[in-house]
């Protein structure tokens, strides 16, 4: 797991595996460049030249930061997420997963409602008539800003169908 996976995560972990992450980024970028064309013609650059070197720059900026993690956190023991950080970490993505979840399947204004209502009730420990009109008004906002100030439609799901709206 770690350097010092009695602790928690090593700091030297995290750092090599934000790396190699960003760097098979990187990859995938030159590789799809390369489908497109990453070369010079005629006519100048093709589509994919550009790209391509944004994607090689990421490849590089990759391996310079798994060359800072091996220079400057290899074997200090550093630790990255412990029990108590994993628990403060959890308390805050979880929420949002079940938001994008949620926004999915029953469209962003019932997920930002749940999302804004919940978060204020269980993490603000604000009472429920507090919490429950604001997490409306913030979706009634976004709805009245977006759908009808800028005309730009946002997932809704069935509450589309069920309202009847467009």
């Amino acid at each position: 797991m770690s350097e010092n996976s009695a602790n928690g995560i090593s700091r030297f972990a995290v750092e090599l595996g934000v790396a190699a992450l960003t760097g098979v980024f990187g990859i995938a970028v030159c590789y799809g460049s390369l489908d497109i064309g990453a070369g010079w013609t005629d006519m100048g650059p093709d589509a994919g030249y550009f790209p391509f070197y944004i994607g090689l720059l990421i490849v590089l900026g990759s391996l310079a930061n798994i060359a800072h993690a091996f220079f400057k956190h290899r074997g200090t023991g550093e630790v990255f997420l412990d029990g108590a950080r994993t628990r403060v970490v959890a308390s805050f993505l979880l929420p949002i997963a079940a938001f994008a979840g949620v926004s999915a399947w029953l469209g962003l204004y019932v997920g930002t409602a749940l999302y804004i209502a919940a978060t204020m009730l269980f993490q603000g420990r604000y009472k429920w008539w507090i919490s429950l009109p604001a997490g409306l008004g913030v979706s009634i906002f976004f709805f009245i800003v977006f759908e009808i100030g800028f005309q730009v439609p946002l997932l809704k799901g069935p509450v589309e169908a069920w309202f009847g709206i467009y």
